[in-house]
């Protein structure tokens, strides 16, 4: 039996040996510019696709409106996962995507969120109260969750007020960790910031109602340059697949079509 195990263990290390250049060969990277709001998930997603694929993801994260320009400029970018629709149809429209690979993978959700407990109740109404010192936001001419804060503000009738207390971080990440450090009171930042298998990570929060902002619909698309890549294609059909868009991306806080 012994011996019968050992020839067995030997044919296997024989043709793992022999297929490994064919593995080799067949394995692709693809280079992922990820909306800043989408981190966790997509680095879960990474961690799937290069098990079940073989193919290696590299991954960036930034705001939206930064990845239009780098791409613009030449950024080695293969696929652009945004935090809005209206980037990735511009770069469609102007001939830098693969025609037909942008689909929306996600619907985003904005609360107002605190790391302390207390500090934002369930309707939003410290917005009116005025009780803190500093609130943060993402640029809204750079990052969807900026603007859609800046409507949802507008439409309360509370921006004006506060206006001259607001902290703007470069993207949605840099956002999350003004608040997560104290050096805003509260802030705007996507729910999949601090949601986690539906679960809230802690402090406290308001999911802001969608009627008081233009949907976050988040579309993907893979850019020109990766036409011919197969992890590409490959990352965009995890991406789409039902197991993936039902419980990772709903599990972080996002809706999906």
């Amino acid at each position: 039996m012994h011996r019968r195990q050992s020839r067995l263990a030997r044919r296997l290390l024989t043709l793992i040996a022999a297929l490994s250049p064919w593995l080799a060969a067949q394995a692709e990277q693809v280079h992922v510019a990820v909306a800043a709001n989408f981190t966790a998930p997509a680095k879960v997603l990474a961690s799937i696709f290069e098990k079940t694929t073989g193919h290696q993801a590299r991954l960036s994260f930034g705001a939206t409106g930064a990845f239009y320009t780098q791409i613009k400029n030449g950024a080695p970018f293969d696929v652009l996962l945004a935090a809005d629709d209206e980037r990735p149809a511009r770069l469609e429209k102007e001939g830098d995507t693969v025609p037909g690979s942008r689909f929306t993978y996600a619907i985003g959700k904005l609360v107002l969120w605190s790391a302390r407990p207390g500090v934002v109740d369930s309707q939003g109404e410290v917005l009116k109260d005025g009780g803190f010192h500093k609130l943060a936001i993402a640029n809204p001419k750079l990052a969807p969750y900026g603007a859609a804060a800046v409507q949802a503000m507008t439409k309360l009738g509370v921006y004006d007020a506060i206006q001259a207390r607001l902290v703007t971080g470069e993207g949605i990440g840099q956002t999350y960790n003004f608040i997560a450090t104290g050096n805003a009171d509260l802030g705007f930042v996507a729910l999949a910031q601090i949601q986690e298998a539906g679960q809230i990570k802690g402090g406290s929060h308001w999911v802001v109602p969608a009627t008081l902002h233009a949907p976050i619909v988040q579309d993907a698309v893979i850019l020109k340059r990766a036409a011919g890549n197969p992890a590409a294609q490959a990352w965009m059909e995890l991406l789409r697949s039902p197991k993936v868009r039902q419980q990772l991306v709903r599990g972080y806080g996002y809706d999906v079509q």
